[in-house]
């Protein structure tokens, strides 16, 4: 009993053992990450999360059938350059008589084709001429080019009714029938209404109402209460409109938001900074507007030249304002002490820690961009010629000590 006793006593304490040896590995493995951070080649952000609303420089067009419907002849962010057709209006009617007319295209070749000893020089040179066209037509993408084509051949058809119908007995049904069809297409064409762009741009169909008040000729207008005032949901897209469209200038647009950021409250027209978009995109902007509108509060317009096909959908978005952005080495705020006015790093080498004096250049409040020091300047900070050829270099993938303690560094 007592030799089980005595076993049961060491497994325990064997247990226990494993147990502490494993919780404090645990914890190592937990802690040196926190504890040290390998230096890399990063950017450092001066940045905040605004609202931004889009004003655009746009020109809404709408036809006098718009009721009857819309067909688009360019997509949406499409470009299209001044007086080409971007859309048209359907014509009152318009499936009856596309109906009416493909049953008449259906008489006519019947009767056609039931005639013998046609001139076939003239004939066969026009039905030539329309298998052309259909080649052409099949190989097409442009609508405006389509239309234009399909019209040809219709052409080619009646001239080749005409000649077969002035020449055989059925000439007269032939003829009456054509007559008919020229109606009928007469009809459909005087009824449709094609709008055309009234200058270049970008052609888009997302149309809000907010194209004649959200324009560049009225920054002076634009204030916190009257942008909350539209009642705009951030991100949603504008609906798409089936009676018009719009031009929008291709070359900028801009972004009004409200800021309480001390870099907004120093800010100054014409300053650059860059914005980042939802999808993750940095575009330069340029300051095009200031206004204060309260102690705490300041009105911005920002100008911005790329991008603007993808915010066609957007009145109103949440977007990043990076006041400034910084490259090099990048160290964590924690990792950099102060001491004498100088700033150092201690670096970890194999177990030896090292004391590295450091430039910080630009600092947020996570990070820093540093660089080491050339000779020149550390003769300017005051060091010795022993100080400076005992200086050490701090370089990436170096690993570095977070919240060191500079006493017990060399």
């Amino acid at each position: 009993m007592k030799n089980k006793q005595r076993k049961k006593v060491i497994i325990s304490i064997i247990t226990i053992l494993l147990i502490c040896y494993l919780v404090y590995t645990i914890y190592l493995l937990v802690k040196q990450p926190t504890d040290i951070f390998t230096v890399e080649e990063g950017k450092v952000y001066l940045e905040e999360t605004d609202i931004g609303y889009i004003i655009r420089d746009e020109q809404v067009v709408k036809g006098e059938n718009y009721k009857n419907g819309m067909e688009q002849i360019k997509t949406e962010g499409e470009k299209a350059a001044k007086d080409e057709s971007i859309f048209r209006y359907y014509s009152k009617n318009e499936d009856d008589l596309i109906k009416k007319i493909a049953e008449l295209d259906e008489k006519i070749q019947e009767v056609m084709s039931a005639q013998k000893n046609l001139p076939t020089s003239d004939v066969i040179l026009i039905e030539n001429q329309i298998d052309e066209k259909v080649e052409e037509l099949n190989n097409l993408t442009d609508v405006t080019k389509m239309s234009e084509c399909k019209k040809e051949i219709n052409e080619l058809v009646t001239k080749k009714a005409n000649i077969i119908g002035e020449k055989s007995p059925s000439g007269s049904y032939l003829k009456q029938l054509e007559e008919q069809r020229t109606a009928l297409e007469n009809e459909l064409n005087s009824g449709a209404e094609y709008i055309t762009a009234p200058r270049s741009g970008i052609v888009s169909y997302k149309v809000d109402g907010l194209e004649e008040t959200l324009t560049p000729q009225n920054f002076s207008t634009l204030s916190k209460e009257y942008l909350e005032s539209l009642n705009l949901k951030t991100g949603k897209i504008i609906a798409t409109s089936d009676e018009s469209g719009k031009i929008i200038n291709n070359f900028e647009c801009y972004i009004a938001t409200i800021s309480t950021s001390e870099e907004a409250k120093k800010a100054q027209i014409g300053d650059k900074v860059q914005i980042r978009l939802s999808n993750n995109v940095e575009i330069d902007a340029k300051i095009e507007y200031l206004s204060q509108e309260n102690e705490d509060e300041v009105l911005i317009v920002l100008e911005i030249d790329r991008q603007i096909e993808e915010l066609t959908n957007y009145r109103k978005i949440s977007f990043d304002l990076i006041w400034w952005s910084y490259s090099g080495l990048k160290v964590p705020n924690q990792a950099i002490i102060e001491q004498d006015g100088l700033h150092y790093v201690v670096r970890n080498r194999a177990g030896y820690l090292n004391k590295i004096l450091v430039n910080v250049k630009k600092q947020n409040d996570k990070y820093s961009i540093v660089s080491n020091y050339t000779t020149d300047e550390l003769r300017e900070l005051g060091l010795t010629d022993s100080q400076i050829v005992n200086n050490k270099t701090l370089y990436v993938y170096d690993e570095i000590v977070l919240n060191p303690d500079l006493s017990k560094v060399e």
